[in-house]
């Protein structure tokens, strides 16, 4: 088993840290008007966002290492949920569906308390792997290749921030979740932020999953998380970044239920606060401007003409490979077990991100028809919950490639999970992942992925954001490192 111990608190040099919002976080319009005027500057809108990112990326990583020194070593170690039978689990999901086909008089809910509010130091839990000093451990995690496997590291990540989430609801000094039923609430993961890889996944150092909560709305907060790697003499790397959006729902009546506020207590803090402020909002304000709501720019439509116009009618003399978008799918059709549960007695988020990622892996390998490696997670929405018992189809689809010749080429590769109703056929989506990788050896991508509908062709220009966006957040951080 990966340990869940704490490590001895480590002193840092204080430190201050000037925090300044970009442009793009300072005011945020959704008025159909000035979406209007904006649709057509994609690109610049691209490199504003991708220079916020990485200002936020950049900053989160230092503020949540002097914040996180001011937690108490005794409550680093992650809430534990309460064990539940599924037989228990069961009785009770019969006996309250007895009780709801009877006419009962509701309760009138009992007026709400105020609810405490907690410092972000008190929230700060941690997840040490020590791959180093156990063989045992490692081999659980270790890949085909000799490296991590990145989608069970992912995964813990997900119990991570369940994990702080209930910390924030119940105090720093509880060390079980108890009974949901008893709680009045549950935590739900409502979407993943990017997750971009800083640094190689190296199996020969310790690793340690960290996090704390930067942000309360009033249901919703944004919980940051790290991945980093610690050195046998104490130097850490930073290897991975990611915020996680956790929403607080009543245990009964499922609707949205108040979450503790934040005290800010230090200008760090009150940076994080920001941090996590204006990725709510540029969450929002993203959706807004989603294909599924607005037409493309005309420059997304131009270009989508022209690679029509190049690859849609191949005469076989090219040197690249054209593939139908709807050629490249790649499914798998899972039933769900209750050994994969949460505490609310749904399939655990965590594997469902884990059995995403490696079908993305997978596809994208095929695709290729080499090994890859993970370079970044653009985006997870948690639109349902998936119940237990229920059959899981997962389609992997390539979105968008890197055009012949570019170095290194790139494949942004989306996953989407629904439930399949086995009486009627019927699907319903629940999750929608993103994931972008590239081949081992840096080589060109020869094979290119090409529309042929019009949904397909929204995909498509979906893809080709994402890889923008991380482009330029890597062109940033590379300038800012040459610098």
């Amino acid at each position: 088993m990966f340990a869940f111990r704490s490590l001895k608190g480590r002193h840092l040099p204080t430190r201050s840290f000037k925090y300044v919002l970009a442009p793009s976080q300072r005011s945020i319009s959704s008025s159909p008007a000035q979406l209007g005027k904006t649709v057509d500057a994609t690109t610049t809108s691209t490199e504003l966002k991708a220079a916020t990112e990485t200002q936020d990326i950049k900053a989160l990583d230092d503020l949540l290492k002097v914040v996180s020194e001011k937690a108490n070593p005794a409550h680093h170690n992650i809430i534990l949920r309460t064990p539940v039978l599924w037989s228990e689990a069961l009785l009770n999901a019969t006996s309250a569906s007895k009780s709801s086909s009877e006419d009962h008089p509701i309760e009138a809910p009992a007026p709400e308390q105020p609810l405490p509010p907690r410092y972000m130091h008190d929230t700060y839990a941690e997840i040490l792997l020590p791959f180093a000093s156990s063989p045992e451990l490692l081999e659980r995690y270790t890949n085909a290749w000799g490296g991590l496997r990145t989608g069970m590291l992912m995964e813990h990540l997900d119990s991570l921030a369940g994990s702080i989430s209930y910390k924030h609801m119940l105090g720093p000094d509880v060390e079980t979740i108890g009974r949901i039923r008893e709680r009045g609430f549950y935590m739900v993961t409502a979407s993943v932020d990017r997750l971009d890889v800083l640094a190689p996944l190296s199996p020969v150092r310790d690793i340690r999953l960290s996090g704390m909560v930067i942000y309360t709305g009033t249901s919703s907060m944004e919980v940051a998380v790290k991945m980093e790697a610690l050195g046998a003499s104490g130097v850490e790397d930073t290897l991975l970044l990611g915020r996680f959006s956790m929403v607080c729902r009543d245990a009964q009546t499922r609707k949205a239920r108040p979450v503790n506020p934040l005290i800010l207590g230090s200008r760090e803090e009150t940076a994080l606060y920001s941090i996590g402020e204006s990725a709510k909002k540029r969450r929002q304000s993203l959706a807004l401007r989603s294909l599924s709501r607005v037409p493309p720019s005309s420059t997304e439509a131009e270009e989508l003409h022209s690679v029509y116009l190049q690859y849609a009618q191949d005469n076989g003399l090219s040197d690249y490979e054209r593939v139908w978008m709807g050629e490249t799918n790649l499914e798998k059709t899972m039933l769900m077990f209750p050994q994969e549960r949460n505490v609310h007695q749904k399939v655990f988020g965590g594997y469902l991100m884990r059995l995403a990622y490696e079908l993305g892996f997978a596809n994208a390998s095929l695709f290729t028809r080499s090994h890859v490696t993970f370079m970044s997670l653009d985006s997870i929405s948690f639109a349902k919950p998936v119940p237990i018992g229920s059959i899981l189809r997962l389609t992997s689809q390539i979105l968008h490639t890197t055009p012949p010749g570019e170095l290194p080429g790139v494949v942004h590769v989306g996953v989407q999970a629904n439930v399949v109703d086995v009486r009627t056929g019927h699907e319903q989506t629940t999750n929608d992942f993103r994931f972008t990788w590239y081949p081992d050896d840096g080589a060109a991508v020869v094979r290119q992925v090409v529309p042929k509908t019009y949904q397909e062709a929204m995909l498509w220009l979906e893809g080709k954001r994402a890889l923008e966006m991380g482009n330029q957040i890597r062109g940033e951080r590379n300038k800012k490192q040459s610098t």
